[in-house]
């Protein structure tokens, strides 16, 4: 990813004083807030996206193995998938299709419900998510750009952004 040269101002905080010059003062932190976590989300993915390239994995694909190995038994229906990734099920599809023409993941009937489909996460699968795993660990997670008491407050703000959205009730 090649760096830019940085700007000598925030552009953001430059919107949100247009903002208010304009008569939109009372919305002006709203915007700011949106503007900067969608700017963040492509700071933030463009590095996910070049660590997992190697990987031959996009971020979407990664959650859905990592969520396969966490999981109890290394499978799960393609619907809870979806429910725990927040993901329409064609996402979920399109995913899968994919892993498993890499061989990373296998389509299996269900046991007792004729249904439903699991998706289980295959022995290549499991060593491709651990290796993708820890280059993730090292090259982006272990330094966000933030410390950890930043990291926690964000996220604590980003759960109540989300509880408010509806993805979650408890907590």
């Amino acid at each position: 990813m090649a760096r830019r040269t940085p700007l000598s101002f925030d552009p953001i905080a430059e919107a949100a004083a247009n903002w208010t010059r304009a008569g939109w003062g009372e919305v002006a932190p709203g915007m700011a807030l949106v503007t900067s976590i969608m700017r963040a989300h492509q700071i933030l993915l463009a590095r996910v996206d070049a660590v997992l390239a190697p990987f031959g994995l996009t971020f979407s694909r990664f959650e859905v193995l990592m969520l396969l190995d966490f999981s109890r038994h290394g499978h799960l229906p393609l619907s809870r998938i979806g429910q725990r990734l927040q993901v329409h099920p064609a996402s979920v599809t399109n995913a899968i299709d994919r892993l498993e023409a890499a061989a990373l993941v296998e389509r299996t009937a269900h046991p007792t419900d004729g249904r439903t489909t699991l998706a289980a996460i295959t022995a290549a699968g499991r060593t491709l998510a651990h290796d993708a795993a820890a280059a993730l660990n090292r090259e982006v997670f272990a330094a966000v750009g933030v410390d950890d008491g930043q990291a926690g407050a964000i996220v604590e703000a980003l759960a109540q952004l989300r509880r408010h959205a509806g993805d979650f009730t408890e907590g």
